[in-house]
């Protein structure tokens, strides 16, 4: 007897494909579950899933990749102590706090305590495990040698954590900046320029032309803030929107990012250490050299840098050594190629590479730290000339009238 089709529910996605662009749609599935599993074998990532009229969140909290991080530097402590594997999930999930992510641990190790390999169990979940981690634990499990892959693992995830958390930290300070500038400059116009206005109308002569612009302004202001409000709300939106739906529009965001002085060179710095940790890490675990650069170019995270690993790979694909492959792609400084070169001369190519992204990841820190100590004054004195320069339009009139009497 033919059984009775499933009932399927319509749900709605939203994800990430092998090249790290934003895609959507809608499929029909019996669960979540096989819905994720359809996804994974076209090579999205779900990030969001929701029925039709309810949204599904994460319970407890997102789970972020500093969380992933910390998670593996655990088990990557416990099981180098010899702690069992299901022991180490238990021991980790217990002191978890976010209910998530301790959610996250407990089914990965029922996958596990039912006869599943980790990598398997940790493909379940692609949103917090990716192809480059699982293909490492991996490697891992077939050389018997998984706590020293998963110790390599934890290391890149917080080094790579760490570089994300300096990026941000170079981005933010001109971004605060120029929200600080607008504000103050804002509640001058808003709220000082009117009173000294009612003082000026007194004095029944004509204003000098920089009062008179200020004065100007604040009155445009004070009649089309709302205006101006939605407009700068709606340009932060729509730059937003184009970003999330075009590869063109963020290609061209990153290749302008890198032309920025100071911020460019920072970008720059971080996609050349992101390359040689991540090749590195993969390389070390055994992972062939070709293979190795695929994981590389989706952890780019710069359409220049990942267009040039892609260059790297099919030269390197064709009996090209690496050092060659990446003078050709005219995108990485000497000092890299150099290091490559000594490291496939050597024999210790993972060890050079290793060397290669500690010293630009060094390099990023010294250069944010530095942008940080310059931007302080830098803050003082375009606040200083803001609010120097209102006031003075103010009592430009009141020094007239002094030299006057």
């Amino acid at each position: 007897m033919a059984k009775k089709n499933a009932k399927l529910t319509t749900y709605l996605w939203q994800g990430k494909n092998k090249q790290g662009q934003e895609v959507s749609g809608e499929i029909s599935a019996q669960n979540i579950a096989l819905l994720k599993a359809q996804l994974r074998k076209q090579g999205i990532v779900s990030a969001k899933v929701k029925k039709k009229g309810i949204t599904l969140g994460t319970k407890g909290g997102k789970i972020k990749p500093a969380d992933i991080a910390l998670f593996t530097r655990q088990l990557a402590t416990m099981t180098k102590a010899g702690v069992p594997l299901l022991s180490a999930f238990d021991i980790t999930s217990e002191g978890v706090d976010k209910p998530a992510l301790k959610e996250l641990l407990i089914k990965v190790k029922n996958d596990v305590a039912g006869g599943s390999n980790l990598a398997d169990a940790l493909r379940k979940h692609p949103l917090y495990f990716d192809d480059l981690y699982c293909n490492l634990v991996e490697s891992g499990e077939q050389s018997g040698s998984l706590e020293t892959l998963l110790d390599r693992i934890a290391t890149y995830k917080e080094k790579t954590e760490t570089l994300k958390a300096k990026i941000k930290k170079a981005l933010n300070y001109p971004i605060g900046v120029v929200v600080v500038a607008i504000i103050v400059t804002g509640i001058l116009l808003i709220k000082v320029v009117p009173q000294f206005e009612e003082v000026f109308a007194g004095f029944g002569a004509e204003l000098p032309a920089f009062t008179q612009m200020v004065v100007n302004l604040s009155r445009f202001i004070q009649g089309n803030w709302l205006y101006i409000l939605g407009g700068i709300v709606g340009v932060v939106f729509g730059l937003k929107h184009v970003l999330k739906k075009s590869q063109k529009a963020r290609d061209k965001r990153d290749r302008m990012m890198l032309k920025v002085p100071v911020i460019g060179q920072i970008l720059d710095k971080s996609a050349v250490a992101r390359f040689a940790r991540t090749l590195a890490t993969t390389f070390s675990a055994g992972v062939p050299l070709v293979d190795a650069l695929d994981s590389v170019s989706g952890a780019a995270g710069n359409v220049v840098y990942r267009s040039a690993t892609e260059k790297i790979k099919e030269e390197v694909s064709n009996g090209q050594q690496l050092q060659f492959a990446m003078r050709n792609a005219k995108t990485f400084p000497p000092m890299a190629i150099q290091m490559v070169a000594i490291g496939e001369e050597s024999g210790a190519l993972d060890e050079m590479l290793d060397k290669v992204a500690n010293f630009y990841e060094d390099e990023v820190d010294n250069m944010v730290d530095g942008m940080t100590s310059l931007m302080e004054p830098i803050i003082m004195s375009v606040l200083g000339v803001l609010v120097g320069g209102l006031i003075i339009a103010m009592y430009l009139p009141i020094f007239k009238m002094g030299s006057v009497v």
